[in-house]
């Protein structure tokens, strides 16, 4: 992720919505893709500031109205969609009524926008219903009850809700966007990092199984994490709950929970991809990346892991996680490989 710059010269931030210098209103300038300021048109609206674009711009519904966004939408002859490139493959937001879901939500949006921020940078394809895509993308963001202190309750009935993906739709329980619940899961779980943009790049993993394996590449999928039909994800989940993961599971794979089963393996290997481009951007975009990289998932490495070595460091210094594993392990290599190639080949061929 870059920096961006107001029109008076302060530096923009991708979650922006002001300006600290001049406090300029600024947004998401899907014309330029910056971070811009906003100039009002007398008839409503406003013109994108960057000199180079101009374009007529209005704000997100859940910019203008819910405060939970900062993209904009291109006006044409007057008129613009009311939803954002992002927010427009929300099917279920969380029930407002409940005191501190506005601002979880406001957090999945940030995450969201990365994630999709991501995804343009590799030219994945995506689409809601309705649209030219063979498995539409859409979200829910819900709550539900925990007995313990009454936190947290459904946006319908009091069932259960759990983060996870079915067929292009995926479910992120906003409990996940609370620091302190989702850092108490993390222990619990014994997971090495449990974040919101985490979840977000683990189920959209799930989501580029079916629309790029599924039907498609299952034979060579198999060669590499194995065969996803036996044990069934029900046993293989069962299991490891019961049992957990292999002693010895880094020499396989990218984290303990990748070793239950190989949809659960290539979800994680897939959200470790988007994590090395997203840290690579924006450590390029920095100055702060030691390596060039050619394309090559190898150059990619090298350059992840001279970046992870220096942030690793930082992060000690201030007694953080840290960003990045020291040893990527042969198999797990052969894993990332697989989906720089699946990658790479829907770019070459985005008719899904």
């Amino acid at each position: 992720m870059q920096t961006f710059s107001c029109r008076c010269g302060n530096p923009l931030f991708y979650e922006n919505t002001h300006c600290l210098a001049c406090q300029s209103e600024v947004g998401w300038c899907p014309a330029c893709s910056h971070i811009v300021a906003l100039e009002p048109l007398t008839n409503g609206g406003y013109r994108c500031a960057n000199p180079s674009c101009n374009a007529a711009l209005m704000k997100c519904h859940n910019y203008a109205v819910e405060n939970v966004c900062n993209r904009m939408v291109v006006m044409h002859e007057g008129h613009a969609d009311t939803l954002c490139t992002c927010c427009r493959y929300n099917a279920v937001i969380p029930d407002l009524a409940i005191n501190g879901h506005r601002e979880r939500w406001a957090a999945l949006e940030a995450a969201k926008r990365r994630l999709f921020h991501t995804l343009d940078l590799l030219s994945l394809p995506h689409g809601t219903e309705g649209e030219d895509i063979r498995v539409p993308l859409s979200f829910s963001f819900m709550a539900d009850a925990l007995p313990d202190q009454g936190l947290w309750r459904s946006t319908a009935s009091q069932e259960k809700v759990y983060t996870g993906h079915a067929s292009g739709h995926i479910t992120i329980n906003v409990k996940e966007a609370d620091d302190v619940e989702r850092e108490r899961l993390r222990v619990d779980m014994n997971e090495s990092h449990r974040t919101l943009i985490g979840h977000f790049r683990h189920e959209i993993g799930h989501y580029y199984w079916d629309l790029l394996v599924k039907e498609r590449d299952e034979q060579a999928f198999r060669q590499v994490f194995g065969d996803h039909n036996y044990p069934t994800y029900a046993d293989a989940l069962e299991y490891y709950y019961q049992q957990g993961s292999p002693s010895q599971w880094q020499a396989q794979f990218i984290s303990a929970y990748a070793a239950m089963h190989p949809w659960e393996d290539f979800a994680e290997t897939f959200a470790f991809y988007l994590d090395m481009v997203a840290v690579l951007d924006t450590a390029r975009h920095m100055g702060l990346s030691p390596a060039e990289y050619d394309g090559t998932l190898d150059s990619m490495l090298q350059a992840f892991h001279q970046v992870g070595l220096a942030v690793n460091e930082l992060n000690r210094d201030m007694g953080l996680l840290d960003l990045a594993p020291g040893v990527i392990a042969p198999a797990v290599r052969d894993k990332l490989a697989y989906v720089h190639t699946l990658i790479q080949s829907a770019n070459a061929s985005p008719a899904f």
